[in-house]
């Protein structure tokens, strides 16, 4: 959703913006065409192979780039280094990338064979090997339920446990195998893979995305100058809530009873929604990209 991100960051000239979620930099290149001759960008993302494709792309606007290996959770402390304090916009581009997903060695998707993985960031400890075969059956039940929002997830969970006791499971294309196996064969929908639920449960998991994201929100909110605007796409309904319960308490924080005659509280409005609903790509944009049909975008401006 490009045109509609940067019209709701009012990307200007001399503006100072943020991609907190860089991935190949093709959002932040549009920021820094919109934001041209003079608008900086500060890019963030902890996938080393992400910050490579955005390097070399972004190659030719100089140093108005810059561009850091680290969480858009950090946000404070990569501004804090850079000598930064406030930014004009920021964008959040929530959950996988495509190069994430069509990078066999990755371990992201079932598409291709290989050793399960899901790491962003390659030096963090936990993988999806290790959640697949140390977790425990009630907690993968959890995650596959809670951040899959898997009606099986009991299933997938027992059947899980049930095939390591013979040996690991170590590989995409086995487990796939194993989430197939354990939901019942009239449920197998026809536009999306049985186990596409399951994987990305897991990747949420390994990566902590839900934890880090209303911190993340309000790090960037606070980062954000006065008429600043922020700008998250989400592709998961959780990730959706959280963004636009965060949202909605930061432009309606008042929490006084619904019955009193006029707010004693004292908490102020820090924000104004900017979109009421999420905004959906359109039609033409799903067929180009069908990874776009689940997207939702919101944005806020500060006050």
């Amino acid at each position: 959703m490009p045109v509609e991100v940067i019209e709701l960051l009012g990307c200007a000239p001399g503006g100072l913006y943020v991609d907190g979620t860089l991935g190949g930099g093709g959002h932040a290149e549009e920021i820094l065409k919109a934001s041209g001759p003079n608008g900086r960008l500060i890019g963030i993302d902890r996938d080393s192979d992400a910050i490579g494709a955005a390097r070399v792309r972004l190659k030719p606007y100089g140093d108005r780039v810059s561009i850091v290996r680290a969480s858009f959770t950090e946000i404070r402390s990569v501004l804090e280094s850079l000598g930064l304090e406030k930014v004009d916009g920021v964008l959040l581009d929530l959950g996988v990338s495509t190069h994430q997903l069509t990078t066999p060695g990755r371990g992201f998707s079932f598409r291709d064979d290989a050793m399960l993985d899901m790491r962003m960031d390659d030096r963090a400890e936990l993988s999806a090997y290790e959640v697949v075969n140390t977790y425990g059956e009630r907690d993968l039940e959890r995650i596959f339920r809670l951040y899959g929002e898997e009606r099986f997830s009991s299933r997938i969970a027992r059947a899980v446990t049930r095939a390591r006791e013979t040996g690991p499971v170590e590989r995409t294309r086995r487990l796939a195998e194993i989430v197939v196996g354990a939901i019942p064969a009239k449920f197998h929908g026809r536009k999306t893979h049985p186990a596409t639920k399951v994987f990305q449960a897991i990747r949420i998991e390994v990566n902590g995305e839900i934890e880090g994201l209303e911190a993340g929100l309000e790090a960037s909110v606070e980062s954000l100058a006065t008429d600043g605007r922020m700008a998250v796409i989400s592709f998961h309904s959780l990730e959706d809530r959280i963004v636009k319960r965060a949202f909605a308490r930061m432009a309606n924080p008042c929490i006084c009873p619904p019955k009193a005659p006029g707010c004693v509280c004292g908490r102020l409005s820090t924000v104004k929604l900017l979109t009421r609903r999420g905004l959906k790509p359109g039609t033409t944009e799903v067929e180009a990209n069908p990874k776009a049909r689940s997207a939702r975008l919101r944005a806020i401006e500060k006050i």
